[in-house]
């Protein structure tokens, strides 16, 4: 053979050695499906794809925290990316609903699971993805808290804690024992009591408030509604709650707390921040509501007045029980939170969709349990107390307190509701509610006004 002839062999056998092996003259993947591309080893690689995350500040250095998350996850799933939004807490769940109610929903978003999410359609049912292992990871009761009548659609990441905070040196000066009232609770009329003592005018001649709390959302309300026997607006099988003389109870122990001015006049006008500033200057004992968190931003505030660029008193904190009526059950408000997976209009496929579990189970697993760790909050999976183990930042007393009040959980009524009974009570607590607590703290309208309005409401937004 003529040596031309020879060369043009040798090229043609190179390009079929190349092409065999996937080099660079392979066809590309095509972008946006769930395909795979073939690997040098004949097995298929997973095709390139895109997890989207909608987050909170969950705690001060929770987006650093996730930056490391990211990037570990990158390393262990080189196909998969993951991008990141941390929302405001303000701002974020009104930007979250619009993109739901659009159908475009992040694929994973931070918060508890609620039945609202499964009547759009486009939450993810997690259970076929949750192996044997992840689900034995979870302490009792703790996976249960991601889940919507029985069906998972979330992975929490801790478990939530609502209570009351106190100032200790407060407390003590007036004779409130708070380590009695942690280990085991107190009635309202016990909360009364130590009110009179607490509520006092001071030397610059302004008052002294027992009790402050914000004017524009729903928890202090639910907080002593679920402590006078009343899970929500609506107990685990859907049955109206807040139309008997319970609510007119709960109306008329806040109201009494507003007349006896153990309570500030304006607390229908106080914004979340706000009541803060009260407890910070000391012109509130207690403040509600309050996570055990509390106690790890007063200690970083004392370092900051230690250091002069914050000025104040510092304040040692005391993690307190919401009161409950005095024949009733102590309660503690405690829900899962964490993040829930969804699909969007456009489905993706079977396999985004694991790819999207993949992420939250890398957003939610040992290392994960630092979130938990910094707010002081129970953990939900053994391998996360395991790493945490020792590195609590919580006072002793606080942390202490914490586990006690997990003893008097109740579980969120929202895992047990269908979509159209959980779609009901929201619409209730925002068209109902919320105007009539702002009456309540304003005094517009009495206990008994208030009342008569929800049983009206009732039959009209919940047929009951």
């Amino acid at each position: 053979m003529k040596k031309k002839g020879w060369l043009t062999l040798l090229a043609s056998l190179m390009l079929v050695f190349t092409a065999a092996c996937g080099g660079s003259g392979g066809a590309k993947a095509p972008e946006g499906g769930s395909g795979t591309a073939s690997e040098g080893n004949g097995e298929a690689a997973p095709k390139q794809d895109t997890v989207v995350v909608w987050t909170y500040p969950v705690h001060g250095k929770y987006e650093d925290e996730l930056k490391e998350h990211v990037a570990d996850l990158k390393e262990k799933y080189p196909h998969i990316t993951v991008e990141t939004e941390v929302l405001s807490w303000a701002e974020g769940p009104k930007k979250f609903d619009v993109a739901l109610n659009a159908g475009n929903p992040p694929d994973l978003y931070f918060h508890a699971v609620d039945g609202a999410y499964v009547d759009t359609g486009l939450a993810l049912e997690l259970t076929p993805y949750i192996t044997d292992e992840i689900k034995n990871d979870y302490l009792p009761g703790t996976l249960e808290l991601g889940q919507i009548q029985g069906k998972q659609y979330g992975l929490p990441l801790y478990q939530s804690l609502w209570a009351w905070g106190g100032n200790k040196k407060i407390l003590e000066e007036a004779g409130i024992d708070w380590k009695s009232i942690q280990e085991n609770g107190w009635t309202w009329t016990e909360f009364k009591a130590a009110a009179d003592k607490l509520t006092t005018k001071l030397p610059n001649g302004k008052t002294r408030y027992a009790l402050v709390t914000d004017g524009t959302s729903l928890d202090f309300i639910e907080m002593l509604t679920r402590s006078n026997g009343m899970p929500d607006v609506l107990n685990d099988k859907g049955e109206f709650q807040w139309n008997d003389e319970r609510i007119l109870d709960t109306m008329t122990f806040v109201s009494d707390l507003m007349k006896a001015g153990h309570m500030p006049a304006e607390t229908a006008a106080i914004q979340p921040a706000k009541r803060m500033d009260w407890f910070y200057a000391e012109e509130a004992a207690i403040v509600s509501k309050a996570i055990p968190y509390y106690d790890v931003m007063l200690q970083n505030r004392a370092k900051d007045i230690d250091s002069g660029t914050v000025q104040g008193e510092k304040i040692d904190f005391v993690l307190l029980p919401v009161p409950h009526n005095d024949g009733a059950e102590r309660k503690t408000s405690m829900f899962g939170e964490g993040y829930v997976a969804f699909k969007q209009k456009k489905d993706k496929g079977e396999e985004h969709a694991k790819n999207t579990f993949l992420i939250m189970e890398g957003l939610s697993g040992a290392k994960a349990g630092n979130s938990a760790n910094e707010l002081v909050l129970p953990f939900v999976r053994k391998s996360q107390a395991e790493f945490y183990a020792g590195k609590g930042l919580g006072t002793e007393s606080t942390i202490k307190a914490a586990e006690i009040f997990s003893n008097f959980k109740d579980i969120p009524v929202t895992l047990s509701l269908d979509a159209k009974d959980s779609g009901n009570q929201k619409k209730f607590k925002e068209q109902v509610v919320k105007p009539n607590i702002q009456a309540l703290f304003s005094g517009e309208k009495t206990p008994e006004q208030i009342a008569q309005d929800f049983i009206d409401k009732g039959k009209q937004i919940l047929g009951q």
